[in-house]
């Protein structure tokens, strides 16, 4: 098979599929479909028009694409905006998709991101920024789970933790996010709960519905974020926030941490705390080393970082920052903060201005840059 014509005619395949009505990010993912399937097919069966036969299989997919996601949304929109508190005796075939694409002849990494591109509807781009990766070092991974399980049999459902992590991810997506996909990620969840007496799932509940007890405070009606300490406790859904905890306490009575019940440890003791002065922000540290240990996590150690700041102080936070790697994501965000802690204002303020360069999306970005005009704003007074 001549793989360099196939890089050549993907630009132009790329160009038919936006001019029919794809937007960029799906057509892409529908061609690289194509690749995938033209990798499998043509060596045995070369096409007489290679490009016409790149854009028939394209379209086809986009199209399934297409409407796998109006399917999916159409289930969204069948839950509730807030979760109702109890189990969920029904248990539909998505939670049973999520086990198959966990399967075992992929590596988790792998496992994750075919399922939530196939079964959670997230396109290519929103993986990596979930991934921490670029897009295209995304495709690639997707593309090569694509090929690794095209010839097999799903009668060996993937494990647990996979499916764990799937849906951890989707939840993030769906709270913080540009697809609303939370409120369905707690109802999938619940189900495995249900389904499977593990503290884990336990833990990964709990921690769903301590930081879905927050969801109506963390923008403004403006749609600018609320930063943790600045939020309206008085608006958190206190209902969740005693689920959640009742469920991590009998998790963690099982004596068989693992990270989710620390994370939920975690987000427990900010729900608990009936102000921000008053977190206990020494036991939050104690967590994030556990929470370390158990995962090896550089943002876990970012986040230590700032707890570290208000345990001990913001010098204490800047000694912890600096054994870290600039380059993390957020790294400037969290060091403007300590150091305008400090008292260093102009560092914090540059900081601030390099963050918002640096910020994932739009809220988080004109946060950003609002404190750095606020403090330069401080220093010319």
């Amino acid at each position: 098979m001549n793989e360099a014509l196939l890089r050549s005619l993907m630009p132009s395949v790329l160009g038919i599929l936006v001019r029919r009505g794809a937007d960029f990010a799906a057509a892409e993912d529908a061609a690289q479909d194509a690749l995938v399937e033209a990798v499998r097919v043509w060596p045995a069966d070369p096409p007489r028009d290679p490009k016409g036969w790149l854009v028939t299989v394209a379209w086809r997919r986009f199209l399934d694409a297409t409407r796998a996601d109006v399917a999916r949304r159409r289930r969204e929109d069948l839950v509730d905006e807030e979760p109702a508190p109890g189990p969920v005796p029904a248990v539909d075939d998505t939670l049973r998709l999520y086990f198959l694409c966990a399967h075992p002849s992929l590596t988790p990494s792998s496992a994750v991101a075919l399922t939530l591109r196939a079964v959670g509807g997230l396109t290519t781009r929103q993986i990596a920024q979930a991934y921490l990766v670029p897009e295209a070092t995304m495709a690639q991974r997707i593309s090569r789970a694509k090929r690794t399980v095209s010839g097999v049999r799903f009668d060996q459902p993937g494990d647990v933790a996979t499916v764990l992590r799937v849906l951890y991810l989707v939840f993030n997506e769906g709270y913080s996010g540009d697809v609303d996909l939370a409120a369905e990620s707690i109802r999938l969840t619940r189900q495995l709960a249900a389904a499977i007496d593990h503290p884990e799932v336990a833990g990964l509940l709990a921690l769903m519905l301590l930081h879905h007890a927050r969801r109506a405070t963390r923008t403004a009606p403006d749609g600018s974020l609320v930063p943790l300490a600045e939020q309206d406790r008085g608006r958190w859904d206190t209902e969740s926030i005693a689920e959640g905890v009742e469920i991590l306490q009998a998790a963690l009575a099982r004596d068989r941490l693992g990270e989710f019940q620390a994370q939920a440890a975690i987000a427990a003791l900010h729900a608990d705390a009936p102000t921000a002065e008053e977190t206990d922000w020494v036991q939050i540290v104690e967590w994030y080393d556990e929470l370390a240990r158990l995962t090896d996590n550089p943002v876990v150690r970012l986040n230590r970082a700032v707890a570290v700041g208000e345990a001990d102080g913001p010098r204490a936070g800047l000694t912890a920052l600096a054994a870290l790697n600039d380059s993390l994501p957020r790294h400037a965000a969290v060091a403007a903060y300590l150091h305008e802690r400090d008292g260093d204002l102009a560092t914090a303020a540059q900081l601030y201005a390099e963050a918002a360069h640096k910020a994932p999306n739009l809220a988080e970005r004109d946060y950003l840059t609002r404190q750095a005009a606020r403090l330069n704003a401080r220093r010319r007074r």
